[in-house]
């Protein structure tokens, strides 16, 4: 798989430890993120990450901020963008079960790291189950 990845300030532990993790188990990482604790705009790395995603330059794209909730709302400004706010690998599964999330956003401030990396796993290891949630989901983007 490509994913592409993305994080402000609050992020780069989170974003080394995932990267490790994803390159371990053979995928492509698109690196958009930040290496230092320098203050930057999340904007940036937010757009970044969901224009890999819409053009189908990547599968899947993670975001990491300090809320997580400033890099969601920027990646969801994008056409076919479902970025996902999550906190517990559960929150992850259904982020893909029932929403088909293509982004999985991570609240650097209030996840560990091995919590992060359990749930780009988990987000990245559960299917779309389609059916009803489906008809959900094509009602999501603007006409």
């Amino acid at each position: 798989m490509k994913i592409s990845i993305g994080n402000d300030h609050a992020g780069p532990d989170y974003k080394k430890a995932i990267v490790q993790h994803l390159e371990a188990k053979g995928h492509t990482v698109i690196n958009h993120g930040t290496d230092t604790f320098d203050s930057v705009d999340y904007p940036d790395f937010g757009h970044a990450v969901a224009n890999d995603v819409q053009n189908g330059n990547a599968d899947f794209g993670i975001v990491i901020c300090g809320s997580g909730n400033g890099i969601a709302i920027t990646a969801n400004k994008h056409q076919g963008v479902r970025a996902a706010l999550c906190w517990m690998k559960e929150i992850a599964a259904l982020a893909r079960q029932h929403n088909d999330a293509n982004i999985i956003s991570i609240p650097a401030r209030y996840t560990s790291v091995q919590q992060a990396v359990e749930m780009v796993e988990t987000f990245l290891t559960t299917d779309f189950e389609g059916g009803r949630h489906a008809t959900r989901v094509n009602k999501i983007a603007c006409q």
